[in-house]
């Protein structure tokens, strides 16, 4: 989903015509709704984007790197997320962790993740401290500690991180298990977080291989939102950054993928679920091509809320899940709408799938009312600028993080102003013809999740003693 919009008056204004009138297309905004104070490109080739808001006194950075899973190759898969981790090992003036240390006591927060796309890293902070961010981001892109030491011990962290969040958590192994399954081009299909095999056959040069190929200016997009000084800020981003050398131009990964024609269909035991479940996806279209908006507003249509029709059919009405969602995976490359559903005892994983297709074949049949496409557009702008949001443009982090996606994956951080748009000008037409595109029988990947016990270790023994 898009995930912008603009500051505090804009935002009330917003609020107030969406609470009181439904007709959301008619709704206005003034333009531009993100404003760039400044804009350049450094010799070393870093784009820099610099927006000033003094509502508050404090500045966020984002720096994103035209870097993820898919730009990896077969045997060695993982080094987009490694990196994620290797970037808070210490750099030529900063010790490791140190990065965190220097932030938390100015009273800031900072985090950083890896995408199929993507790698970025923020920083939030008082304003004031915006130079301190400056030169802690400039010395790990100039100077990283990528070691032996530093290589082991980080991968030896990406295994603990796998062990806790995906193999021992119920239904995540599956979830990765299905794009496995539906993507056939494997650039798109592996698992963010790699293979442990190819990491432990790398070398420390293979890393460093991998650092100055894609952590270089002329890959990085950095943008500054906040209470800052957009004139004076130039020459400090110019002090700590422009003496950086470029990198070679990385290759673009070949990310295309076959039509589907037919479903595909695996069933998985899961010792740590305790209900069954239902993956069903389809390959999508990637973030602003044809469909793209429709699809969007389908994901609410099916799933927002309890009034959305999956948690109507499915747990009011027919009463055979215990949850159910739908969520379209954006990605630059070719993208995926997925559903998954917790069942209820007794229900077969058959009942469950032939429900989910009836309800979207039924998207397909007739058009939806004004007032549930209302409703749907009306989810898609709040997730915008809900203040609860990660990036709700209420704060300076949101912007920040929202500008900087556009302009690293598209050279034109405006075009958000026209994705708000063309998500307000989809029609119920537009809704049935996304569904009859994309969400079809033939194209449909399963992946039905069967709880079974955890064997122990004793268990474990006596099977490989009996084979």
């Amino acid at each position: 989903m898009m995930k912008m919009i603009k500051h505090k008056i804009l935002l009330t204004a917003l609020i107030s015509v969406f609470s009181l009138n439904m007709n959301v297309i008619a709704a206005q905004w003034k333009s531009p709704l993100l404003p760039i104070t400044d804009q350049f490109t450094l010799s070393n080739g870093l784009r820099v984007l610099v927006e000033e808001d003094h509502s508050a006194p404090v500045a966020s950075l984002v720096i994103i790197y035209d870097v993820g899973a898919r730009n990896e190759v077969k045997g060695r898969s993982g080094f987009a997320h490694l990196f994620e981790h290797m970037m808070f090992e210490g750099s030529q003036n900063i010790g490791k962790t140190e990065h965190f240390k220097y932030i938390e006591s100015v009273g800031g927060i900072l985090n950083a993740s890896t995408h199929s796309d993507f790698t970025n890293y923020y920083e939030m902070m008082p304003s004031n401290q915006i130079e301190l961010a400056l030169w802690l981001e400039s010395d790990r892109m100039k100077s990283l500690k990528v070691t032996d030491e530093n290589f082991h011990n980080q991968l030896e962290t990406v295994k603990e991180e796998k062990r806790m969040r995906i193999d021992n958590q119920a239904y995540i192994p599956s979830a990765i298990k299905l794009e496995e399954m539906m993507f056939d081009n494997w650039s798109n299909s592996h698992a963010v977080i790699g293979s442990f095999e190819d990491l432990e056959a790398s070398s420390t040069k293979d890393v460093k291989d991998f650092f100055n190929m894609y952590y270089a200016p002329n890959n990085a997009v950095m943008a500054i939102v906040g209470d800052v000084d957009a004139k004076k800020l130039k020459p400090i981003i110019e002090k700590y950054f422009a003496t950086i050398p470029s990198g070679p131009k990385p290759p673009q990964p070949n990310v295309v993928e076959p039509v589907q024609n037919k479903p595909k269909v695996a069933t998985l035991d899961d010792s740590h679920a305790k209900s069954k479940a239902v993956w069903l996806a389809w390959k999508a279209p990637a973030r602003r091509e044809q469909d793209y908006y429709a699809l969007g507003l389908i994901e609410k249509i099916l799933s927002g809320g309890d009034s959305s029709r999956l948690y109507q059919r499915m747990v009011k009405g027919d009463k055979i899940a215990l949850n159910v969602t739908a969520e379209y995976d954006e990605r630059r490359g070719p993208a995926a709408f997925e559903t998954f559903t917790i069942l209820k005892p007794g229900v077969s994983f058959a009942q469950a799938k032939d429900v989910l297709m009836d309800e979207i074949k039924k998207l397909s049949l007739g058009p939806v009312s004004q007032k549930e496409l209302d409703t749907a557009k009306n989810q898609i702008l709040k997730s915008m600028f809900d203040s609860a949001g990660h990036f709700t443009l209420q704060r300076s982090l949101g912007r920040a993080e929202n500008i900087c996606e556009y302009e690293s994956f598209y050279d034109n951080p405006a075009l958000f102003e026209e994705d708000l748009n063309n998500y307000m000008k989809v029609t119920a037409s537009d809704i049935q013809k996304a569904v009859k595109n994309i969400l079809t029988n033939t194209g449909t990947t399963t992946v039905n999740v069967n709880p079974v016990e955890a064997k122990s270790i004793k268990d474990d023994v006596k099977d490989k003693k009996s084979s």
